[in-house]
């Protein structure tokens, strides 16, 4: 039997993703309210700009005053699509004190304050969801904290930016240079006139820091995340990559050590083979590849962002919200109990492709071998061309950690037959 009484929602923005969340909480108002037994009310929308033109919205809802809007009492929900950490937080916070769950597609406040927020849903027994923070409409969020919950996860690798990923499929089909590419990005729209939170790695490094937090169990802060953007990636490093079968990928990564007893996360560019399924994604989609020890291998694939998928995502949280908020529950909270720490960057072990510009001369392959040996670093392939007096040096090495490989490059480049470190690509995927 569906309650009369509607539940009252309070919109905290109303950019590309909050006027498509509103419209529609009104085209699909009979759906909603059939699926979460309830109908559901859209009580206020705080904004900045009141005198802009909002197709759909009652004017009378608009207001300036965010929080005297979640202070109201008679909120239910709080959908908070504004992003930033300020007043973002404060405005959460201020919904579970006067009896709001919230519903959020803020992946920086997530990263950086997940843990405050939770603590702060549980005192007040309400909820807080945020499946929009990551991969837009791709659900990710609740697999890996209810459906995988029973499950050991090992590993996430995944695609969670799209404007990257258009980039860099520019840069792989078309042959086009980094620029070049990036203007076509923002000339279609998929970058923004300050592209930097994308293609500099910190939208990815907050996905990834929220997405390891839930797959081991464990608190993991965006300052925790090793983060390297993707500017200098180059067409010369897509011609070794095909070279080796490979393709370049922005990879957010999080893993669990073999031993089990520490976790790493990390954002880079980075070489993956043909042959796996991540180098199939194209222009501005994401996709999560999730590795655990009873399911096996799943991915996960679709829109990234966008104001529709991005409002799927906040929808379907709105639903599960109200519908806990019906039967008098909450729903999964912070699950931090295994309390793993967190590896630095250099005990990350994998493989790595690097090109040095060196003298064409004798005895040069032999004093790079001597260094790599000297430093620990196994060689698995070696390319070497050249001509005039000077050459291009290939390597690509068996897995080593990031230190050796660190201290590696810092004696090669001390060798007189060295002229250079043209790159070092990470090779993942294997």
């Amino acid at each position: 039997m569906m309650r009369t009484r509607p539940l009252k929602v309070a919109l905290l923005g109303c950019g590309v993703v909050g006027s498509e969340v509103a419209r529609i909480m009104t085209t699909h108002a009979a759906d909603l309210a059939a699926r979460i037994g309830a109908p559901v009310e859209l009580a206020g929308v705080a904004v900045r700009r009141p005198d802009k033109v909002r197709e759909g919205i009652d004017p009378a809802l608009v207001t300036t005053d965010a929080t005297a809007l979640v202070k109201r009492g008679d909120i239910d929900v709080v959908v908070e699509v504004i992003g930033g950490i300020e007043p973002a937080r404060t405005l959460i916070t201020a919904a579970f004190e006067h009896g709001a769950s919230v519903v959020s597609a803020n992946k920086a406040l997530i990263a950086q304050d997940g843990a405050a927020l939770h603590a702060a849903a549980d005192e007040h027994g309400k909820d807080l969801y945020y499946e929009a923070a990551v991969a837009g409409a791709i659900p990710l969020i609740r697999p890996l904290r209810e459906s995988l919950a029973g499950d050991k996860v090992n590993r996430v690798l995944g695609i969670v930016n799209g404007t990257t990923n258009f980039i860099l499929d520019a840069m792989d089909t078309t042959g086009a240079g980094y620029q070049e590419a990036l203007d076509e990005a923002t000339a279609l729209g998929y970058a923004e006139a300050d592209p930097t939170a994308d293609v500099e790695g910190f939208d990815a490094a907050a996905k990834a820091a929220i997405l390891a937090g839930i797959a081991f169990h464990t608190r993991v802060r965006l300052d925790d995340v090793y983060r390297e953007g993707m500017t200098e990636v180059t067409a010369a490093d897509f011609a070794s990559a095909k070279e080796m079968g490979c393709t370049i990928k922005l990879l957010a990564i999080c893993e669990r050590a073999a031993e089990g007893g520490s976790v790493t996360a990390r954002v880079h560019p980075a070489m993956i083979p043909l042959s796996h399924p991540l180098a199939n994604v194209r222009e501005a989609y994401n996709a999560v590849f999730v590795e655990s020890e009873a399911a096996g291998q799943l991915m996960f694939y679709g829109p990234g962002a966008g104001g529709s998928p991005t409002a799927s995502a906040v929808l379907g949280d709105l639903v599960a919200v109200c519908r806990n908020r019906i039967g008098g529950a909450t729903g999964p909270g912070e699950s931090a109990y295994a309390a793993l720490p967190v590896s630095p960057m250099g005990d990350v072990v994998t493989r790595y492709h690097i090109s040095l510009d060196v003298a064409d001369k004798p005895g040069v392959l032999a004093q790079v071998a001597t260094v790599f040996a000297e430093h620990g670093v196994s060689i698995d392939t070696v390319r070497q061309s050249g001509k005039d007096g000077e050459a291009s040096l290939v390597v690509v090495t068996h897995r080593a950690s990031d230190a050796a490989l660190g201290g590696t490059v810092e004696a090669l480049r001390k060798l007189d037959t060295v002229r250079g470190v043209a790159s070092i690509m990470r090779v993942e995927g294997e």
